[in-house]
């Protein structure tokens, strides 16, 4: 049986205050601090646009977390309208208001999540997470003759952050809205982005949203589209004036047959110039982009920090790209690295052997699926694996790989203390033919050989298991000895 709460005092004397919209309104300049956030939750629950139109121009903090009560009650047009134009109030005065703190209007879903519910504990906590007094005290302004100083402190502007995802297609009325309030501010009103997201939306519609947007505040970027290659180039100059970038993801670039090859150059060139200015980058996501082979050291050699994490997926690379990219300084942290869907059948693993050395102290995570590599190219990177003191999980499924080649490995990493996970291909003796129809019963045989070589050498805990594609759908299915198969499959 539960026990009824009753009501705090402090939630009471908010919704009786709320009941005459025009007293809260007007008692808003002396209504104590701790009273805001909850009358500003039951005036947005109860879409009180006069309300928290005046909660805004005077709310006592220096953050508010707009974007986490949007997310709790549904982002309604008339409450995000009366909080921008609250905004527009306050930004239009002269004279700064007694109360106003407000530095920032905070619209993202999953930040300060707790603001809203945690004035019900301690109150210290609140004021530590939000800072509602400014670090230096107002100071009353003194008049000359009936004039204000000179010498008066600008009003500083207003920062709204936002997490922007832009997809073709997709009608934002808010951000419609947030858009035109900063054009009409200007300069008063910040639109910072620390998350940037672009699906397939023409450039036209992403340069006029990036015009409104301080693009040294994007920290995180992914470009998912499928873009040709001049297309990046006239997205590139936009890419130089992320100074604080640290994650950038890339897919999808394109050549096309009708550029010719003086314009390849110059996009190309246009797009890796920008990431001398990428000061901060510190993990790199490419993914079919087909303009690398031959071309890697251009980006390498314009990195300007070293990278934490380096993903070059899908992509042709030439054995001089492989080269290049073991002997970039930049390389020599990396603790995740994923070559998945690069062809390496045909080149010398040497340069693969000295890159897996230089990142040896620092290498948690390795992820070699779908390279092709056989017997002998892995015997040859397996002295260099072993050293591997920091590696977590290893996956190279998808590689013609032996049982013999397997258990080597095994017997090479088994002293790799903190190596938890592999995740490896069927061995070449599971399969029944050439057509790659996989003998269930002999894979259970050789996963279980594995698991008791685990056992015998003192790493029972090591998690070995075997990932193949589905053969109807093509989802990965893997084996742990069993099979956990797709819907789909239905052996025969």
């Amino acid at each position: 049986m539960s026990m009824w709460a009753p009501p705090r005092l402090l939630e009471l004397a908010g919704q009786s205050l709320l009941r005459n919209e025009a007293l809260a309104i007007a008692a808003l300049e002396e209504l104590p601090t701790e009273l805001f956030p909850p009358l500003f939750t039951v005036a947005y629950a109860e879409r009180r646009s006069k309300t928290l139109k005046a909660m805004v121009q005077s709310w006592p903090f220096a953050c508010l977390p707009l974007g986490s009560l949007m997310k709790e009650w549904q982002p309604h047009q008339e409450n995000f309208q009366a909080a921008l134009n609250g905004l527009d109030v306050l930004l239009a005065q002269e004279v700064r208001p007694r109360r106003w703190k407000l530095q920032v209007l905070d619209l993202r879903k999953n930040a300060h999540r707790d603001f809203w519910t945690i004035w019900s504990g301690s109150r210290a906590s609140v004021y530590s997470l939000m800072e509602p007094e400014a670090t230096q005290p107002m100071k009353k302004k003194r008049r000359v003759d009936g004039c204000r100083m000179r010498g008066k402190q600008p009003l500083a502007p207003v920062e709204v952050l936002i997490d922007l995802c832009l997809k073709e297609g997709s009608r934002d009325k808010l951000l419609a809205s947030l858009i035109e309030k900063v054009k009409q501010k200007k300069g008063l009103l910040h639109l910072c982005c620390k998350k940037l997201k672009i699906f397939s939306v023409p450039m036209q519609n992403i340069k006029m949203i990036l015009k409104m947007v301080q693009l040294d505040s994007v920290q995180d970027l992914e470009v998912n589209c499928t873009w040709k290659l001049s297309t990046l180039g006239k997205f590139a100059p936009h890419l130089g004036q992320m100074g604080n970038l640290r994650r950038l993801l890339l897919s999808h670039i394109h050549m096309s047959s009708y550029t010719s090859l003086e314009q390849e150059e110059h996009c190309i060139s246009q797009f890796t110039s920008q990431f001398l200015s990428l000061h901060h980058l510190q993990e790199l996501y490419l993914d079919s982009i087909s303009f690398l082979k031959g071309r890697l050291n251009q980006v390498l050699r314009s990195l300007k920090s070293p990278l934490e994490t380096l993903s070059i997926t899908n992509c042709l690379l030439s054995e001089s790209d492989l080269t290049h990219l073991s002997q970039c300084p930049n390389i020599s942290q990396l603790k995740d690295l994923d070559l998945s869907g690069v062809n390496l059948t045909c080149v010398s693993f040497e340069p693969l052997q000295v890159l897996l050395e230089r990142t040896s102290t620092t290498l948690q995570d390795l992820d070699l699926d779908e390279c092709g590599i056989m017997d002998s190219q892995f015997t040859a990177i397996l002295p260099a694996l072993s050293h591997c003191s920091q590696l977590t999980t290893f996956s190279f499924c998808g590689n013609p790989i032996s049982m013999a080649m397997l258990e080597n490995l095994l017997l090479h990493t088994i002293g790799l203390s903190k190596l938890s996970h592999v995740m490896y291909p069927a061995p070449l003796e599971s399969y029944e033919d050439v057509e790659g129809t996989l003998h269930l019963g002999r894979l259970a045989y050789l996963h279980a050989k594995l698991k008791q070589m685990l056992r015998d050498l003192g790493r029972p805990g090591m998690v070995w298991f075997s990932a193949n594609p589905c053969p109807h759908c093509g989802d990965r299915t893997f084996y742990d000895p069993e099979p956990i198969l797709c819907p789909c499959y239905m052996p025969a």
